[in-house]
């Protein structure tokens, strides 16, 4: 190859015209030997790191070069999920703690300026909870965007249903941060519908991820603990009649009664009642050792467990899904809330504080922000925008396709959580960590992994 073609695509890397993944192809391709390519983006690397990045920054790919070059023009992402009511400290926080992740990253990224704007797809009708016509207005606003590249949300499996097949017909990167109803990307047996997932992907190609684990494996996860660990042997099931509720419960119970635990009913509540005292008195005449719950906290769900302690004793045991797993819940239920159960696909922040290191630095610097400690979804909200940033940065380019390419193609990410994932043919993360945190003295205390 002639050395003028070897140094104009030298230039192409160090202007961002070409990724670091496609200047080894095409190195290669021309006979450039591996010790010359690994000089080339080792000096690309060393001028275009001109970003000071805190500890939590430095997580995702490894070899990721942060630059505030801005020349290119402008990229926006779009978030969307429910920021009022009984949702403003989960929305709220996974905002915030996606903002400070652009703003780690000087807000820059592939030789463009980023521009982060958060929709809200709650509604007050509903306590803060979705609502459909909203967020199909916010993919539409997402699409109509030329400058909107990425998509970051949902927060309800039930609204993901509704933005995926938008999203996917624009071609356009979908991201979650919280979605695990297995159904949005992988058939599941008993747990998911008809048509699932191919339903929700009109075009024939997948363009939606999600950064947490998925029912699946926290249904699973938890009603292995209730049998095998707590010795459990009567359980009834409750869900909040939502897509992700009555998914979780589902598999929570297929999996209780494969190990031989019996199943002394299974219902959706109503969640607009006053009260569940005569829901509760017939579920304990039936003489359960554990409820399960699988609801979001917008659902009325603290009431659920208010009105259960006052019929059933603290030897039955109240263990819900990672939907409870906020502060809201607790302060909604107060003092009934202690000794309840609650899984998380993850860990919880006062674990992350107790691992130090990038996670603890995370946990540190957005409580000073949010002046409470975060949500335990926001770490991975702030994952979520560090995965995006970087899928950019790699891209080098204001292109849908693109950027969906390598956002999709994220592997062996380097998490706040002490780990690595990637993203699977079905765009689901390889990470299967379930956390189980007890409520004490009226806070969410991590207590061990269950799987």
């Amino acid at each position: 190859m002639a050395k003028d073609s070897i140094a104009g695509l030298v230039a192409q890397l160090y202007n961002a015209k070409i990724n670091r993944r496609e200047f080894g192809k095409r190195a290669a391709a021309a006979g450039l030997s591996a010790g010359l390519i690994g000089q080339a983006l080792a000096v690309h690397a060393t001028r275009a790191q001109d970003v000071e990045l805190p500890p939590a920054a430095t997580i995702g790919q490894e070899g990721f070069a942060a630059s505030s070059d801005t020349s290119k023009g402008t990229i926006k992402i779009y978030s969307s999920w429910p920021l009022t009511g009984t949702m403003e400290l989960t929305g709220g926080d996974a905002v915030v703690a996606a903002q400070m992740a652009f703003d780690d990253f000087g807000n820059a990224s592939g030789g463009y300026e980023l521009v982060y704007e958060a929709l809200d797809e709650g509604v007050a009708a509903n306590n803060g909870g979705w609502e459909a016509g909203k967020v199909t207005e916010n993919a539409n606003k997402a699409i109509n965007d030329a400058e909107a590249m990425v998509y970051m949300g949902t927060y309800n499996s039930g609204s993901g249903k509704i933005a995926i097949p938008i999203l996917n017909q624009a071609g356009m990167a979908m991201i979650s941060f919280a979605n695990t109803y297995p159904g949005l990307t992988v058939a599941v047996e008993g747990a998911t519908e008809e048509g699932e997932p191919e339903v929700y992907y009109p075009t024939g190609v997948r363009n939606y991820m999600r950064v947490c684990p998925a029912d699946q494996i926290q249904g699973g996860a938890g009603a292995r603990w209730a049998y095998e660990a707590q010795e459990r042997r009567m359980a009834y099931v409750l869900d909040d009649n939502s897509l992700y509720g009555k998914g979780v419960a589902t598999v929570f119970r297929n999996t209780f009664e494969e190990l031989g635990g019996e199943i002394l009913g299974a219902e959706s509540y109503e969640k607009s009642l006053d009260n569940y005292q005569t829901l509760m008195t017939s579920i304990a005449d039936k003489g359960p050792d554990i409820v399960y719950l699988g609801a979001t906290v917008e659902n009325n769900a603290a009431k659920i467990l208010q009105d259960m302690r006052g019929v059933m004793g603290e030897e039955v045991i109240f263990l819900g899904s990672d939907g409870l797993n906020n502060q809201t819940f607790v302060d909604g239920a107060a003092d009934a809330a202690n000794g309840a159960w609650i899984t998380f696909g993850g860990y919880t922040p006062d674990k992350l504080l107790e691992l130090g290191g990038a996670g603890g630095d995370y946990v540190t610097r957005v409580t000073e922000k949010l002046g409470h400690s975060p949500d335990a979804y926001s770490v991975y909200s702030y994952e979520t925008a560090v995965a995006v940033i970087q899928a950019i940065g790699r891209a080098g380019t204001n292109d849908r396709t693109a950027i969906l390419d390598e956002l999709f193609g994220t592997e062996n990410f380097n998490s706040l959580l002490g780990f690595t994932w990637s993203f699977n043919e079905n765009g689901d993360t390889d990470n299967s960590v379930i956390g189980l945190s007890q409520v004490i003295d009226n806070q969410i205390a991590f207590q061990e992994a269950i799987s």
